[in-house]
């Protein structure tokens, strides 16, 4: 599945105690956590990440596609790298990789961004912002992020409602925020995923009040995010 491009950015972490659930593992949103400091890390140092802002831009991310391989406990030492992998229309794509240090994987992702003028509430095409030698303009990965659609037999819902710990800086519900509900709901009904994917459709605010349906199909579960009417994610695990 990896990618045989290199990776262009990397930095090496320590797993802490607060990343890892009950089972002594990193959890699935610490995982995230730590692909979403990566990419911001490599955009800053290329001066395509929270530079933006002065262009009144902002990377929102669009879908994300996670595959568990052994991960790594407490204590251990991993490498985390990245990449960008290609633009399509509006969609640019980043590679995630972690590793031991010897080079064992542990877990791989690859993502979908958009890039968004936050005062137009408009998208920018990122072919016109990133620099080429970083991103692969003219490349489209083979692997990305998949369109997810629900199906199976509805298992139960839960209501939540957005607190401020699940912000971001700029207001709206983080995207580790979502990860982390819907492994919740996996690991209290006793499922351990090794494949996680989402898809981020509207966005969250604070106070907002959250339905989550949960699903099972086929040896998939999926789950889809509502605030009223309106679906604000999909996801699917396996």
């Amino acid at each position: 599945m990896k990618s045989t491009q290199p990776f262009q950015f990397h930095k090496d972490f320590e797993i802490r105690s607060y990343q890892v659930d009950p089972d002594g593992k990193l959890s699935i949103k610490a995982l995230s956590d730590l692909f979403q400091e990566i990419a911001w890390r490599h955009a800053d140092s290329a001066d395509f990440g929270r530079s933006l802002q002065d262009q009144n831009l902002a990377w929102i991310l669009s879908r994300m596609d996670i595959k568990c391989e052994n991960l790594p406990s407490w204590g251990d030492s991993i490498k985390v790298y990245t990449a960008g992998r290609g633009v399509d229309k509006l969609f640019a794509f980043r590679e995630f990789l972690i590793t031991s240090p010897s080079g064992e994987v542990v877990a791989q992702g690859m993502s979908s961004w958009v890039l968004l003028n936050f005062e137009t509430k408009r998208l920018q095409r990122p072919g016109q912002v990133l620099p080429q030698e970083l991103f692969q303009l003219n490349e489209i990965p083979a692997w990305q992020p998949e369109k997810i659609k629900v199906e199976g037999e509805l298992l139960k819902k839960e209501e939540l409602i957005v607190r401020y710990s699940d912000l971001d800086l700029n207001n709206h519900v983080n995207n580790t925020s979502y990860i982390r509900w819907m492994e919740n709901i996996l690991r209290e009904n006793g499922i351990q995923a090794q494949r996680f994917s989402i898809n981020y459709l509207a966005e969250c605010k604070l106070g907002d009040s959250l339905t989550i349906a949960f699903y099972s199909f086929d040896g998939a579960y999926y789950g889809v995010g509502l605030v009223g009417n309106v679906q604000v994610f999909l996801a699917k695990a396996f």
